[in-house]
């Protein structure tokens, strides 16, 4: 068995400051982070800024997208003045598509499957090299429409395999817009950490709000914080709520209906 070695946590930057600051500094390596939410609420915008955060620092990086194409990606990243396509170009980026499935791309997968994925994810690995610290995989749940029951499952493997591989992971997934709720077990449960991404409509408003539910090895900052995505910045983060984040699951309006009832029945 080797000896455990115990110190300083090495962090990496979320390359958002305010989010750092909660987080202590930043997410500590080796980890897998799930930012996990409905669509809309920011998760894909958090990834871009985790990856360009390394870029900046001189390392190489890999992102996989399953829901937007490459050239989708590096436009919105151009929207935030993140530079992917210089990146690219430099040989310390390679996004890996699953959407477009073009045969004749390299970094194009034929096939959604973990299996795949992994074995491009290494094999890109193998070509960026030691520099190469920094994973995104947008979103896992691609992975599992046809088998929700299996989510859990391939999380395990994911995480099990990719942590031979030295990779710092933020893997996004999607929260149903009904419930907005997970499908069921899924990479929660196998996560280092968990930013959870929220919205609601606030007086014909939408609103977005972040809150770190988890995060290992870390003291971090227990409240939601509301968000804004800025063109030509990107995630900001505003304010805390002055409110429990419970709260802002329903209207207020039908929060003292549901006080009101609740008295009446005591009486």
């Amino acid at each position: 068995m080797r000896p455990i070695k115990v110190g300083m946590i090495k962090r990496l930057s979320t390359g958002v400051r305010r989010l750092d600051e909660l987080l202590a500094g930043g997410v500590p390596e080796g980890f897998l982070v799930a930012l996990v939410g409905m669509p809309g609420t920011g998760k894909t915008v958090a990834c871009l800024h985790f990856i360009w955060a390394g870029l900046r620092a001189g390392e190489s990086c890999i992102y996989v997208t399953t829901e937007e194409s490459r050239e989708s990606i590096i436009r919105q990243a151009e929207q935030f003045k993140m530079d992917f396509h210089s990146a690219l170009r430099d040989g310390r980026l390679i996004i890996i598509d699953a959407l477009m499935r073009e045969r004749e791309d390299e970094w194009s997968l034929r096939n959604v499957t973990v299996e795949e994925m992994l074995d491009k994810v290494i094999a890109a690995k193998r070509v960026l090299g030691r520099s190469c610290r920094r994973l995104v995989i947008d979103s896992m749940s691609a992975f599992w429409l046809r088998a929700p029951v299996r989510a859990r499952e391939q999380s395990y493997v994911v995480k099990r395999v990719l942590n031979r591989w030295g990779f710092t992971i933020y893997a996004t997934s999607q929260y149903a817009i009904t419930t907005g709720s997970a499908f069921g077990w899924g990479i929660e449960h196998v996560a280092d950490g968990i930013i959870h991404f929220r919205r609601r409509i606030v007086n014909g408003v939408l609103r977005r709000y972040i809150i770190v539910e988890k995060m290992r090895q870390t003291p971090h900052d227990l409240r939601a914080w509301e968000i804004d995505i800025v063109d030509g910045q990107g995630l900001t983060l505003r304010r805390p709520l002055a409110r429990r984040i419970e709260d802002e699951v329903l209207p207020p309006e039908v929060l003292e209906r549901i006080r009101r009832v609740s008295s009446e029945d005591l009486l």
